[in-house]
C-alpha cells in the first residue's frame, strides 16, 4: 500500500506554506494521501490563539475538495497533551500494513531530541523532513548518526518498508508564518492571498485573531 503522510501542527492558522509543503510531498513522494492532524493541546507551545474547534474548521476549509488531503481530529478528541508518539501509535494500530511518513520541517527535526519519546518514532513510521533554504541537515551528534544509519534518498524505500527511514525533501520556500498572520489580523489588515479564502472567511467569522481576542 502507498504510504500515508502525517502532517501535524497547531495550524494557528493554516496557510499556503503548510498546504504547498503537503502538496509537494503528496506528489513527489507518491503518498496515497496526506493527513492533516491539528494539535489539540500542544505540549511544547502552551495555549493556542484559536480554539481547537476553530483550528479544525480552518483546516477542513483549507483542504476541501483537494484530492489526497484529509483531516484527522484524533489529537483534538484525545485528552491530555498531544504527543506525536501517541498519534503515531494510534495510526499504526489502525493501519498495521501501511507505511506512515511523519512530515516535519527541518527546524522541528533539529529539535527532535526534545520531543516526548522521539527515539521510538522510527520503530513506527518514516520521518520525512521538509527542507527549505537556510537550514542545514545535521552531520554529527544523535541526529547526524541517525541520518547516517537510516537516511535515504530513494523514494522507493518509503514504499518498500512500513517504517524506519529518514528522507529529506526540498520544498518551495514560502515566507508565510502563522504568527505574522495573527498580527496582521489583529492590526485590522486583510490576510487575503496568504491562505485559501475559505480559511480567511473562518477567521473573519470567528474573530479569533481580532485585536483583544488574542490570548497572551
Amino acid at each position: 500500500m502507498k504510504p500515508m503522510g502525517v502532517f501535524g501542527g497547531t495550524f494557528d492558522p493554516i496557510h499556503y506554506g503548510h498546504l504547498r509543503t503537503a502538496f509537494e510531498m503528496l506528489q513527489a513522494l507518491r503518498f496515497k494521501d496526506v493527513r492533516f492532524v491539528p494539535c489539540g493541546d500542544p505540549p511544547h507551545r502552551g495555549t493556542t490563539f484559536a480554539s481547537a474547534d476553530q483550528r479544525l474548521r480552518m483546516v477542513k476549509a483549507a483542504i476541501l475538495n483537494q484530492d489526497g488531503f484529509s483531516v484527522d481530529d484524533r489529537e483534538i478528541r484525545r485528552d491530555g497533551p498531544s504527543y506525536s508518539i501517541d498519534t503515531l501509535l494510534s495510526l499504526r494500530e489502525e493501519f498495521p500494513d501501511r507505511p506512515l511518513g511523519l512530515i516535519v520541517g527541518m527546524d522541528a527535526f533539529l529539535g527532535l531530541p526534545g520531543w516526548h519519546r522521539w527515539d521510538e518514532f522510527l520503530g513506527i513510521a518514516h520521518i520525512i523532513v521538509a527542507h527549505r533554504p537556510g537550514w542545514k541537515a545535521p552531520d554529527m551528534g544523535q541526529l547526524g548518526e541517525l541520518l547516517a544509519e537510516f537516511g535515504t534518498h530513494r523514494v522507493d524505500d518509503l514504499h518498500a518498508t512500513l517504517h524506519g527511514r529518514i528522507h529529506i525533501h526540498a520544498v518551495t520556500q514560502l515566507e508565510i508564518s502563522s504568527t505574522e498572520i495573527r498580527d496582521l489580523v489583529a492590526a485590522g489588515r486583510d490576510p487575503r492571498f496568504l491562505m485559501p479564502d475559505a480559511v480567511r472567511d473562518e477567521i473573519e467569522a470567528s474573530g479569533c485573531y481580532a485585536q483583544g481576542a488574542l490570548r497572551n
